[in-house]
């Protein structure tokens, strides 16, 4: 299992994920979507988050969140699953039990520059790529949405990479193959995503030096 790295630095983007208990589904109806927005506004203004990018499925949540200082980023996630769950179970008591998410969120660091925008279009795209809508910003529960009433202020933050202008065309323009394959790696083995030397150094500064490494057993030398 992907790791996160043991001290979220502040000043770092990071594209956080989580999905429901055996893939099961999270968000029922549009009331509990939206129970999920107003927790993620309440959240960012208890521990002065900043959310440049989101997107909720039925059955998990992509987050493009980053923090101000060190460990913000673990307790906002604490406090936002553990009220979610609180809720979940209070909504549906006597129709659910047990683990509401897999386990603990999964948080890759994102290189900001063109990788942060790579990140922000895979996680607005996802509606697209489920077929659950034809626009990207038809679906009102991302940072995509265009329709109103519109998310609350103090939800969004513009972030540390603006969006191009024409930001609504390149979410309906597929990723490349070289794209989603890197995005699926830093996924699968919770390596930071960016250039290679910032993958590296970024993965030494946060304890992450064991998912930038080839999977198996080292090959034995050759018999002589």
């Amino acid at each position: 299992m992907p790791r996160t790295a043991r001290a979220a630095v502040g000043g770092i983007c990071y594209h956080v994920i989580n999905r429901g208990n055996a893939r099961m589904k999270v968000f029922h109806n549009d009331e509990d979507y939206a129970a999920f927005v107003e927790l993620l506004a309440r959240a960012n203004e208890r521990v002065k988050m900043r959310l440049p990018a989101f997107c909720l499925m039925p059955n998990h949540f992509h987050l493009v969140l980053w923090p101000r200082r060190d460990e913000d980023l673990g307790r906002y996630m604490q406090w936002l699953l553990t009220s979610h769950v609180r809720r979940y179970h209070r909504q549906r008591r006597g129709r659910s039990s047990g683990h509401v998410w897999q386990g603990r969120f999964k948080a890759f660091p994102i290189q900001q520059d063109a990788h942060m925008l790579i990140v922000m279009r895979y996680v607005e795209r996802n509606p697209l790529r489920a077929l659950l809508v034809n626009r990207a910003e038809s679906w009102r529960w991302s940072s995509a949405w265009r329709g109103r009433p519109a998310h609350p202020p103090e939800l969004l933050d513009a972030g540390p990479v603006d969006r191009p202008r024409d930001w609504l065309r390149r979410l309906h323009t597929p990723q490349t193959d070289a794209e989603e394959a890197a995005l699926r790696h830093s996924v699968t083995r919770g390596t930071p995503f960016g250039d290679g030397n910032w993958v590296t150094r970024t993965a030494q500064r946060l304890g992450l030096e064991a998912t930038t490494r080839p999977r198996g057993r080292p090959r034995m030398e050759a018999q002589k």
